[in-house]
């Protein structure tokens, strides 16, 4: 009963830290949303990113950093408390949830290998200095970069035909700062910590918020340090936008990066690019630290490993355990 008791506690705490950091999140990107308008898209997306994954990590630092040493050791063994309806629920609700994002996790990775495999097929391989290359005989206008460990860029065969040399040389580079910015794996890592809060308006805002800055990051990329490279993407953005079929789109595994995956979009990152190529300097203006996230999550899980050493704070955390316990019979 203590080994059972302890299981159930702790997937209810997963759940239930999850649901509120999840909404933490969602109100802290609600007051900040018109401040960081103005950051650069990568950093805006890094932030994004941040917050989508926030909860998962700190309910799992919690979790398995506070809660479970607490009670290992202040709980006693041999009292046999049953573990209650509800206690029972949420254990059951919160162990289906990560069923859920393993499958997801499992899912992702299936799609990804099979696209590669299928499209490798029907490609040959073309010479790029970056990330081994294919041209692909595909009825949509793809330009994508597939794979998370060993990613292969994918180029429908009838765009050489309609982009210049130019405009394949930037939707490339769009294509390179999704690779830099690993984008991919980012993708996977959202749709396994996808939460309960992504079937409210929300927490889907977030998402669609992260692919939008992901992508304008990717052609803030492409444009960096050169106006004709700006205007090329915008060209070329608006060619391929054009020879999307009717209706028509490829279904995309988390581990993927198309150029065009959101039509709606297209108009706004014309626009952005046009403005790019208007300003003197696309160069940028300083350095931003790209690891600051993790930073950030590394001293939190350091902070409650620290506070897993002090008797004191076990002590309270098991008390509240306790509450919970009783609240929930």
């Amino acid at each position: 009963m203590f080994e059972l008791l302890g299981i159930c506690l702790a997937l209810a705490a997963l759940l239930t830290l999850n649901a509120l950091a999840a909404l933490l999140a969602s109100a802290l990107w609600g007051a900040i949303r018109g401040r960081v308008e103005a950051w650069p898209a990568a950093a805006r997306a890094r932030l994004l990113f941040a917050l989508r994954v926030f909860p998962a990590i700190i309910a799992v630092i919690c979790v398995v950093a506070l809660l479970l040493p607490a009670y290992i050791a202040h709980e006693p063994r041999r009292a046999v408390e049953p573990v209650s309806l509800k206690l029972g629920v949420l254990a059951a609700i919160s162990a289906a949830g990560l069923l859920l994002a393993l499958w997801r996790g499992v899912a992702a990775w299936i799609a990804t290998h099979g696209l590669i495999k299928n499209w490798l097929r029907a490609a040959e391989p073309i010479s790029l200095d970056q990330i081994p290359a294919y041209r692909l005989r595909h009825q949509f206008p793809v330009i994508a970069i597939v794979g998370v460990i060993r990613p292969k860029l994918f180029i429908a065969d009838h765009l050489f035909q309609s982009l210049t040399r130019e405009e394949m040389a930037a939707a490339i580079a769009h294509e390179i700062g999704h690779l830099v910015a690993r984008d991919n794996l980012k993708r996977a890592a959202l749709r396994v910590c996808r939460d309960a809060l992504a079937i409210f308006p929300t927490g889907a805002r977030l998402d669609r918020a992260w692919a939008e800055a992901s992508e304008a990051a990717a052609d803030e990329h492409a444009a960096r340090g050169s106006r004709a490279v700006a205007l090329d993407l915008a060209s070329t953005l608006a060619k391929i936008a054009r020879l999307v079929p009717r209706g028509g789109k490829p279904a995309m595994p988390a581990g993927a990066s198309l150029i065009i995956n959101n039509a709606e979009g297209i108009a706004r990152r014309v626009r952005r690019l046009i403005q790019l190529a208007a300003l003197d300097n696309l160069s940028p203006t300083g350095r931003t630290f790209k690891g600051w996230p993790w930073i950030c999550f590394a001293a939190i899980g350091a902070s409650a490993i620290l506070l897993a050493t002090s008797p004191s704070t076990l002590q309270a955390v098991h008390n509240v355990i306790e509450i919970a316990v009783s609240k929930l019979q």
